[in-house]
């Protein structure tokens, strides 16, 4: 279902009941800035919980003490940061991200096993705990029920807004809440996207009911989008369910209800994220048909996504659907040439592999608009599979030619030489 189905609630990660937020600054990138850059999602009742995290080999130090955290119990807390990612920082960053955990346990009154732990920023330096730690007694004396926008804000990194999501729906006559926030922009590609995103509910949930939702409407979103083909070191998404709302999720048709509600949530962020990227103009529908199966069908969408060449027509507004079928051609996919037909915004562009009729202005006007669809029929199944992109500028190259600034800092701060 679509997100428009549901009723639009505010607050956030905070829209549920039994669940508080709070923000601070302190300075992570840059001493002298003030904008909010710790944050912290808190549940007053405990939680069951899931996550999914970046399938890279190369995982930060917060995923590493996540992912233990999470197969040893369920979280009730998470603390995460923007600044620095705590990535490739070894031991050291290991501990730092435990101790961030015992901190906030403290202050909580929880096991450190049941906070979840979050960063996103430049990898490669170690954290600035000087400026951190002073501030954690601060950021757990302000959780309030209203700072869900405040939390959103202290993650984003590129982003230029904000991503906040929160619904209501009816189940077993009684409202449950879904609220949730993400941050993405740059490093996006599927496995996951590159972003963090936290999830609350109100709903009662079992463990295995709320490993598959979550997991499976991961899948059908954020595995379906991509901006630059790059995949991050932090990638994490964590649902937190308290259970407050007195609805526990039990029967077949509920635990329907719930997971098309997660998954609308999710595909939302999901978007948000997609036309949030770093420096893009188009947000682009890339389906694909008539594979010989699903893996196919997700190869062929993938690899058109992901080609720089068919991502820099879109910035130029050149419908060449030529630079689309060399893509696919080169999926791996066994495609058959003068079988692919191609649909430009809903324009005929290529049939059979061929050239069609339709007018090259008719084309060009079709893709010179912020949002569009490309259609790829392979005629050759019944399978199918979908990728939300974006198109490539010559200012996301601009944006990041250089992090240099942040090493020049951490020079200063003492954490490298």
């Amino acid at each position: 279902m679509d997100i428009t189905s549901y009723k639009q609630v505010q607050g956030g990660v905070c829209a549920p009941q039994g669940f508080l937020g709070s923000a601070v600054s302190c300075g992570i990138k840059k001493p002298t800035a003030t904008r909010l850059d710790l944050a912290l999602i808190y549940s007053d009742k405990p939680c069951v919980s899931s996550g999914t995290f970046t399938t890279n080999r190369v995982k930060a130090a917060c995923v590493k003490v996540t992912q233990a955290h999470l197969r040893r119990s369920n979280l009730q807390a998470i603390v995460a940061n923007s600044g620095n990612a705590n990535a490739c920082t070894g031991v050291e960053g290991v501990e730092v991200a435990r101790r961030e955990c015992k901190l906030i346990a403290r202050e909580l009154g929880l096991k450190s096993s049941e906070i979840g732990v979050c960063s996103t920023g430049v990898i490669g330096l170690p954290m600035p705990m000087v400026r951190i730690e002073p501030r954690m007694s601060e950021l757990a004396a302000g959780l309030a029920c209203d700072k869900g926008e405040d939390v959103a804000n202290a993650i984003i990194t590129s982003d230029t807004c904000n991503k906040i999501v929160a619904i209501e729906m009816m189940i077993g006559g009684k409202p449950v809440r879904i609220g949730a926030c993400c941050k993405g922009a740059g490093m996006i590609s599927p496995c996951m996207a590159t972003m963090l995103c936290f999830i609350t509910t109100d709903a009662g949930v079992s463990r295995q009911v709320l490993d598959k939702c979550t997991h499976d409407a991961v899948e059908q979103t954020f595995n379906r989008i991509t901006i630059d083909g790059d995949m991050s070191t932090n990638d994490t998404v964590l649902v937190l369910a308290n259970g407050a709302s007195g609805v526990s999720i039990e029967s077949e048709e509920d635990i329907r209800t719930f997971h098309e509600a997660l998954t609308a949530v999710m595909l939302e962020l999901a978007k948000k994220v997609v036309r949030d990227g770093e420096r893009v103009t188009k947000f682009v529908t890339v389906q694909v048909t008539g594979a010989r199966n699903f893996s196919e069908a997700k190869m062929v969408a993938e690899t058109v996504c992901k080609s720089f060449l068919v991502k820099s027509s879109w910035n130029g507004n050149d419908p060449n659907w030529g630079r689309i079928i060399h893509a696919v051609g080169y999926s791996r996919a066994r495609v058959r040439e003068e079988l692919i037909d191609i649909d430009i915004a809903g324009l005929p562009a290529c049939r059979g592999g061929l050239q069609t009729n339709t007018p090259s202005d008719d084309l060009r006007e079709a893709v010179s608009v912020p949002e569009f669809s490309i259609v790829i029929n392979l005629n050759q199944g019944d399978a199918s599979y979908t990728v939300y992109t974006s198109d490539i500028s010559p200012e996301y190259v601009d944006f990041n030619r250089s992090e240099y600034a942040y090493w020049n800092q951490a020079k200063v701060d003492g954490l490298t030489k």
